[in-house]
């Protein structure tokens, strides 16, 4: 393994269509074509996860077919599984094992598939529910459908739904099963069944014994009742890499027993993304966000709030089953408190086996901060339970974890609070700004060769260039908060919005007026403050709608102005950032047109078509613009990492504080400038050296030659990184 690029499948984006791409992404250097999921989804989906029937490959892709016809053209295929969830379609039809289980009740075969309570709670009506009709075998309710218990079909109206497997309720309830975080459209699969591990697998583990595909990414770990087990069940099945989409906070890391290559990268992610941003901004733009905000100057408190936030909104349903597997309602507070104040995704608690001590400590930390919200007899009982408790209530615990720090954090808090927008990442920490040379080196002493590491994703808030340009405003503050005022004084709207426009605005800078307010608009929502998905408001809609189209008709020239600025020192970031994912240890995922600059926003922004025939010229024919150095630095990296072993030491190399660089064994050097702005201000590299390792090499971007000590100003005249090989 070297390297992976991830495509973003579409109906207009299927096999035939990367297969065409395969000549270009070989000549790039990519080692591994990574697909997004190819089962069979709801046909007009964007994204794939929405899967509906595991037993084909997606029609609108061109079919399993196409997919051996791309497979022949060489680049080894890595695809990504969706093991936790099915899609509920409109019309419910659409998804045969969960429409025989929603008709047969519990004694169907596929009632095992799905993690429900009988009978099964499903939201789809609305506020005025007339439109419910009877059609022989099936009920129908506008565009949904569901199926008719054989032999209620004579029923009045009224009994008939009393007589059914399934209740409908209002869209806003809580359904009767398990989901992807709060979507209610995506329903919980049971693969820890075996039965349904194997009737949900078989295609995709046919496959890859074909040797059509070589390796999986597993999607959402976290929300299966034993990722472990679910691995273990799962790895010796797939000989090629194994991936795991798993969110580590901070310096938590993959548990050491989970059979897989490691995870899709945002611990990298983070940890490169903080090199590059200078902590000695933090006082400054926090004093600059609360300013313009109102918001408090303490994460962990927006945090808090934002959490117990989600949980009375979304998840009561996942609390009141969590409660009756406690079988005490007594504690129903002390469960919400111990859900809010958990700080991972998941603690790794197995039932019926001891807690690792890493696991109590989790579990414990959290009941102590929840102790100060409630009844502390309550949280250590709480606690208790979900460390030794019964199988369900420990299992519950850990399913419902993951979705309050998806939904709670990524999707409330950091749309909340955000003084340095750049940090605001799935997996983040807002308020830990930047990591030194000698910290990253220490992360990255600490990986396995296998893991995957990236930059942007499918999944990302922002890609790796807005944050590129986000990251330059912790070296100029001052500047940064003079320009917001500026703006502010000319077009405002919401304080709680504004900031995060502004600084979208400029990271992103140019961007359609369409895709600016498309932006807000879901940020909005996301936080939840004014409205949200579930509480539209048209006037404070048409108010967002209004804004955006002033702020970059007024301010867009100084926004122009002001981003020009911020390029000098953002191309410089951009380059070094992107070689050292490229080259740290790990294996290095690619999203798709990110080899040149991307200024993409949060989904859906981020599923544009790219541009490939732009990218195929300059792979050819090279410039000196900022896409055609980044385009250089991606493939010439990419290249050296194919004549690299990925498991070749990582060896630091004293750099001083404006450069991290490090050598893979006696085989490779990367050199990356960090923090240009400051470096500008001090005057320059002046006497800064750095000392290679024994030996004669050749920078690839340039061709010169070196040996021993070098000054950094002469090896980085030309570029602001340098790519070394021995």
């Amino acid at each position: 393994m070297t390297s992976t690029y991830r495509v973003q499948l579409t109906p207009d984006l299927g096999f035939p269509e990367v297969a065409r791409l395969t000549g270009y992404l070989r000549d790039l250097g990519v080692g591994r074509l990574y697909l997004s999921p190819v089962l069979q989804a709801v046909p007009d989906s964007q994204h794939g996860y929405d899967v509906v029937d595991h037993g084909r490959i997606r029609a609108e892709f061109g079919g399993a077919d196409a997919l051996r016809d791309l497979a022949a053209q060489g680049l080894p295929l890595i695809a990504d599984i969706v093991p936790n969830h099915m899609t509920v379609p409109q019309p419910e039809s659409g998804n045969a094992p969960l429409w025989a289980a929603l008709r047969d009740g519990p004694d169907s075969p596929f009632a095992r598939w799905f993690d429900v309570q009988w009978p099964v709670a499903l939201p789809v009506l609305g506020d005025e529910p007339d439109g419910l009709v009877a059609d022989g075998s099936v009920l129908r309710y506008h565009d949904h459908e569901f199926p008719i218990r054989p032999g209620t079909e004579h029923l009045p109206l009224p009994e008939l739904l009393e007589a059914q497997h399934y209740r409908l309720v209002n869209w806003r309830e809580s359904p009767g099963y398990r989901r992807f975080f709060d979507v209610s459209s995506l329903i919980g699969l049971r693969v820890e069944d075996p039965e349904v591990f194997e009737a949900s697998h078989a295609l995709m583990l046919s496959l890859v014994g074909e040797g059509v595909i070589e390796g999986l990414r597993v999607d959402h770990p976290d929300g299966l009742a034993d990722p472990r087990g679910y691995l273990e069940r799962l790895r010796p099945r797939v000989p090629g890499p194994l991936w795991v989409e798993k969110i580590l906070i901070d310096d938590e890391r993959l548990p050491g027993d989970w059979p897989c290559d490691g995870t899709t990268g945002y611990d990298a992610l983070n940890m490169i993304t903080r090199l590059f941003v200078d902590p000695a901004g933090r006082d400054s733009l926090v004093e600059t966000f609360t300013r313009h905000t109102g918001v408090s100057a303490s994460y962990e408190s927006v945090r808090y709030e934002a959490k117990k936030h989600v949980i009375e909104l979304f998840f009561r349903g996942e609390v009141d089953r969590l409660v009756a597997a406690f079988g005490d309602p007594g504690l129903r507070d002390a469960a919400v408190e111990l859900l809010a104040a958990m700080p991972v995704y998941r603690a790794y608690v197995n039932p019926g086996e001891q807690p690792s001590a890493e696991s109590v400590a989790i579990v414990q930390s959290a009941a102590s901060h929840a102790a100060a919200h409630t009844d502390p007899d309550a949280v250590e009982k709480t606690a208790n339970l979900v460390l030794y408790g019964p199988a369900e209530a420990v299992t519950r615990f850990q399913q419902t974890c993951g979705p309050v720090m998806a939904k709670g954090v990524e999707d409330t808090a950091l749309y909340r609070w955000y003084p340095l927008a750049a940090l605001n990442e799935v997996g983040g920490e807002p308020d830990r700004f930047g990591v030194s040379p000698a910290e990253f080196h220490a992360f990255c002493a600490s990986l396995p060769p296998t893991t995957m590491t990236t930059l942007s994703t499918h999944d990302t808030k922002r890609s790796e260039d807005v944050r590129a340009r986000l990251a330059v405003l912790s070296e100029m503050p001052e500047e940064w908060a003079r320009a917001v005022a500026s703006w502010t004084s000319s077009v405002a709207f919401d304080p709680r919005l504004d900031y995060l426009a502004w600084q979208t605005l400029m990271a992103s800078w140019p961007i359609t007026t369409e895709r600016f307010t498309g932006y807000l608009l879901k940020a909005a929502r996301e936080a939840k403050t004014s409205i949200s998905w579930q509480n539209r408001d048209p006037a404070y809609e048409a108010g967002i709608r209004e804004f955006a189209q002033r702020a970059v008709d007024v301010c867009g020239a100084s926004v122009a102005s002001f981003t020009a600025v911020v390029d000098r020192y953002a191309r410089i970031n951009s380059l070094g950032q992107k070689l050292v994912q490229l080259m740290m240890p790990g294996i290095p995922d690619v999203y798709q047109g990110s080899e040149i600059t991307d200024f993409s926003l949060v989904d859906p922004d981020n599923r544009r078509p790219v541009d490939f025939e732009r990218r195929r010229a300059l792979l050819e024919r090279p410039d000196d613009s900022w896409d055609g150095q980044k385009m250089l630095v991606t493939t010439t990296a990419l290249n050296l990492r194919r004549r690299l072993d990925p498991a070749l030491p990582y060896e630091p190399i004293e750099a001083g504080e404006h450069a991290v660089a490090f050598a893979r064994g006696d085989r490779a050097v990367t050199v990356a400038t960090r923090l240009p702005a400051r470096l500008e201000r001090r005057g320059g590299w002046g006497a800064d050296t750095l000392m290679l390792p024994p030996g004669n090499w050749r920078d690839l971007l340039t061709g010169w030659r070196h040996t021993g000590r070098i000054p950094l100003g002469h090896l980085l005249s030309r570029y602001p990184v340098a790519i070394l090989e021995r």
